[in-house]
């Protein structure tokens, strides 16, 4: 795959987005220890009335839930990237991360939500066909907290994602704060500028139309500018409570270390507390394997309220 750093001069834009919205071919992870229990783990759907049509998810249960029929217990959403589903973080690493850190002790007892995105960067459509936002916020979340014992409240649900997964994340709990009370990124598909020109012809033209699905088509500029987290970030009294922490590669090949950067800056500027750390890596499952603890750790910590002052320190190569 091309590398941002060959991309020709009037695709600079373009390439940024596009060269590893796909997180990556296979890749071989470093090693995490299974528990000697595995997790409970059910794969289901959702009949969506605003989408029309039925989306599948899958739920990592905490260990214990069978144990008792009456605790309740936090959930973290966590959205995949670009071209990838539901079975993603179940089948590339972030399972046994997950309960390899829970078995430990590391992180405290919490569902974890994997919905199917498609290529909807967690928006709804420009042209209204598909509202995927809606039946997020709508219809998803709520059904979660009907068919599971979980704490529906805000302090008590999170949500987390990568690359397009990690775009996702910050747009919906920057807008629905009422919904989320923390959220997290990893290598979030941030751009400082819009997109232009854009190619029309070949691969390139190809991802041209995944954008424009969500996008509008032409890409709408201000429809893109209006969904994303870098202008939300620009108003951070409409998230004020949300808990935040995103991180990237310094050597991310979309070069979404510069978004990453610039959302640290903007954030920064107006004051708003947050946790940003730009770490030693690329972009891919690879990057997610050594980071993706970071996150997990996160959310844990907001879910237990003995350790919330623990995040006021951050560790090495962050800011807050």
């Amino acid at each position: 795959m091309t590398s941002f750093r060959r991309c020709s001069h009037l695709k600079v834009s373009w390439c940024i987005l596009v060269t590893a919205l796909v997180l990556g071919g296979v890749q071989q992870l470093p090693a995490w220890p299974h528990p000697q229990t595995p997790a409970k783990i059910e794969c289901s759907s959702i009949s969506s009335a605003l989408l029309g049509h039925s989306v599948p998810f899958c739920v990592a249960f905490p260990p214990g839930y069978e144990a008792s029929s009456n605790k309740r217990y936090p959930t973290l959403y966590f959205l995949h990237g670009l071209f990838e589903d539901e079975h993603s973080w179940l089948d590339r690493g972030g399972e046994q991360i997950w309960e390899s850190l829970t078995a430990q002790g590391e992180i405290t007892n919490f569902f974890v939500v994997l919905p199917a995105g498609g290529r909807s960067f967690y928006v709804n459509s420009q042209d209204g066909h598909e509202r995927y936002e809606d039946f997020f916020i709508q219809e998803l979340v709520p059904e979660i907290d009907r068919r599971y014992r979980t704490l529906a409240i805000a302090s008590e649900r999170g949500i987390s994602g990568v690359s397009m997964g990690g775009y996702g994340a910050l747009h919906l709990a920057m807008r629905h704060p009422e919904v989320f009370g923390s959220a997290s990124a990893h290598s979030a598909a941030l751009l400082p500028k819009f997109p232009n020109p854009l190619p029309t012809e070949g691969r390139w033209g190809f991802y041209a139309r995944v954008l424009q699905e969500p996008f509008g088509s032409p890409l709408n500029e201000s429809y893109w500018e209006a969904n994303n987290p870098l202008t939300l970030a620009e108003h951070p009294e409409r998230f004020a409570q949300l808990a935040l922490y995103f991180d990237c590669g310094d050597q991310d090949r979309c070069g979404f270390e510069e978004g990453a950067q610039l959302l640290d800056h903007i954030l920064s500027q107006k004051g708003f507390p947050h946790t940003f750390a730009l770490r030693t890596g690329g972009h891919g499952w690879s990057y997610l394997h050594q980071y993706m603890p970071f996150s997990l750790e996160f959310h844990s910590k907001l879910f237990s309220p003995t350790q919330k002052a623990r995040l006021t320190t951050p560790a090495k190569g962050e800011t807050q």
